[in-house]
Order: structure tokens, then C-alpha cells, then sequence
């Protein structure tokens, strides 16, 4: 069974192209640590400060190890540090989801 991890920023609304090179940023190095990158949401309308990244595992011991192996990562490590320095993100909330209903990976209705 998959999880969806979403992950709820609150970031400088006047860094908001700070948080999207963040982003962007993550294209390479989250797949290659073991999630699958859904995305990720900067503010657009409405709030100028909440942002969102989305990505599937498949459970909470392979986030644990996801994790390690994104930190030892060199992308990962450098965009860490990108954002310490910038300091674009105010607060970062995680919330692990099931699927309940809609489409799967597979495109397929549950």
C-alpha cells in the first residue's frame, strides 16, 4: 500500500521564487532517493504564503530510509542548505494520507 506524504509550507511571500527553485530543486534528487514526486505548489492566488509538495512511498519505514538517503544526498544537502541560508520557509508541516478514493498511480478508480 502506498502513502502520500503532503508536506504544508508557510514561506516568505517575498521569497516566493526562492521557494520555487527550492522546488525545482527536488526534481531529481526525490526520485532518486526512493519517493515519487507529485509535485510541487507555490503560491499563486489566495494566500501569498502557503506552499505544498506532494509525493507517494510505499510505507513508513521506506520514508525513514527515503529520508536518510535524501540528506546524504548532494542535491538534497545543497538545497537543505539553500534554505537555511535564503530562511524562505517560516514553518513545514508533514501529513502521511491513504488513498480513499479517486485515481491510483496506475490511473486506475478505487
Amino acid at each position: 500500500m502506498t502513502i502520500t506524504c503532503f508536506i504544508k509550507y508557510e514561506v516568505d511571500p517575498y521569497q516566493k521564487e526562492a521557494f520555487e527553485d527550492y522546488a525545482r530543486n527536488w526534481n531529481e534528487a526525490i526520485p532518486r532517493c526512493g519517493a515519487d514526486l507529485i509535485g510541487y505548489y507555490a503560491p499563486h492566488e489566495g494566500s501569498a504564503t502557503l506552499a505544498y509538495g506532494v509525493y507517494n512511498i510505499e510505507s513508513l519505514a521506506a520514508y525513514e530510509a527515503y529520508r536518510a538517503r535524501l540528506k546524504a544526498d548532494p542535491i538534497g544537502q545543497a538545497n537543505y542548505e539553500f534554505a537555511r541560508e535564503k530562511r524562505f520557509i517560516r514553518r513545514e508541516d508533514r501529513t502521511f494520507l491513504n488513498l480513499v478514493t479517486g485515481l491510483n498511480q496506475k490511473g486506475l478508480s478505487r
